[in-house]
């Protein structure tokens, strides 16, 4: 009797410890996961806050060792993506007191006088335009977004990197698009939406010549926009002056449904000013980058895509350097390099999106990148 009452003591011993570690097993196993995933979490954060604080601080673009430069800036493109309401505004209000693109960007006739002289961007040195009325009656009487701020805005540079990325309808879903040279469009990586785009005065002399006689090989190229603005420095250098005044006409009489407007040399000079007071040195400053500044002073979000001065991606992968053509850069005119650790350092502030891997999704919902 007493050995069978032990016994059942002891089955009834085995089934508690049994009962207990299933009881381990529900309450004590997901803990210990959830634990490791804290943890794994909390170091990858502390990861990303050491990457973006790194690429915060402008280092020269000659210092930087691409393969070791690419990985950390892989890793740092996967972190999540911070955006800073108050560098934003704090960099628009700076833009705003030096060059104040909402009311100089482009000439018109609210800020451009008939008879006025126009020096030229980069040089005091050559006799300055006079302003004739036949040209001022041809300007615009305002900027066309004077007075209100643009949304989300998607700056569109022409790097090799778009090539294949698949970014064309987020780039579409943009409220405003800005891009250069009057680069090819597509559906699938850079889309076709465009509100505003650049003609290179150089293009106009080499490319669309005789524009009376023969403006059809022009006006081919500028349709694919719509009737997206197009800009022109005309008075960056004096030999840019003349052809930019024959494609506004010609333009203008049979196009008249899409602006054709000239960049204000003041405008660009102050701009120029403004970053060699803040360390960038080169000849003239890119295009590209013009906008992109006059896209953090005009626009509430600003997105970058297809600046890259590199040979190679992200994944060391070569890389041409327009996504269009085989062109190859100015190495005197410009220091895209230099230009791109600025670029960075504001997207580590959160002051715009840098975008340079191949877009997730299809139609991706920018404000996820906001």
């Amino acid at each position: 009797m007493e050995l069978a009452f032990l016994q059942w003591i002891f089955r009834l011993l085995m089934v508690l410890i049994l009962f207990q570690g299933v009881c381990v097993m529900f309450y004590y196993t997901p803990n210990t996961h959830s634990s490791r995933d804290v943890m794994t979490e909390t170091l990858q954060q502390l990861h990303c806050a050491k990457l973006r604080q790194k690429f915060s601080v402008i280092k020269p673009a000659k210092s930087i060792v691409l393969k070791s430069f690419t990985q950390d800036l892989s890793d740092f493109m996967n972190c999540p993506y911070k955006s800073n309401q108050t560098e934003r505004e704090l960099n628009r209000i700076r833009l705003q007191f030096c060059c104040n693109a909402t009311e100089t960007l482009m000439l018109t006739k609210n800020n451009t006088a008939d008879n006025q002289t126009i020096p030229y961007e980069t040089t005091t040195k050559k006799k300055p335009f006079q302003m004739t009325a036949a040209l001022h009656s041809m300007l615009p009487e305002d900027i066309p977004w004077s007075g209100r701020r643009l949304g989300r805005c998607a700056v569109v540079g022409s790097g090799g990197i778009l090539k294949n990325s698949s970014c064309g309808r987020e780039i579409d879903s943009a409220d405003f698009v800005i891009r250069f040279n009057l680069a090819a469009v597509n559906d699938s990586d850079v889309g076709m939406k465009t509100d505003l785009v650049t003609v290179n005065p150089s293009q106009l002399r080499s490319v669309y010549k005789n524009l009376e006689k023969n403006p059809d090989p022009l006006l081919k190229r500028v349709s694919v926009y719509g009737n997206a603005t197009l800009i022109i420095p005309a008075f960056a250098y004096t030999f840019c002056t003349t052809n930019s005044i024959k494609a506004l006409k010609v333009l203008q009489s049979i196009r008249p449904q899409q602006p054709v407007v000239f960049f204000s040399p003041s405008y660009l000079r102050m701009l120029d000013r403004f970053w060699k007071g803040r360390g960038l040195r080169e000849v003239r400053l890119s295009t590209g980058f013009m906008l992109i500044s006059t896209a953090m002073e005009l626009c509430e979000h600003v997105h970058v895509y297809g600046f890259w001065p590199f040979g190679s991606d992200l994944q060391e992968r070569p890389v041409p350097y327009h996504y269009y053509d085989q062109g190859t850069p100015s190495r005197h005119m410009h220091k895209m390099p230099e230009e791109f650790v600025r670029l960075l350092q504001l997207h580590s502030q959160g002051v715009l999106t840098l975008h340079l891997q191949p877009c997730s999704s299809p139609g991706v919902d920018l404000e996820n990148h906001l």
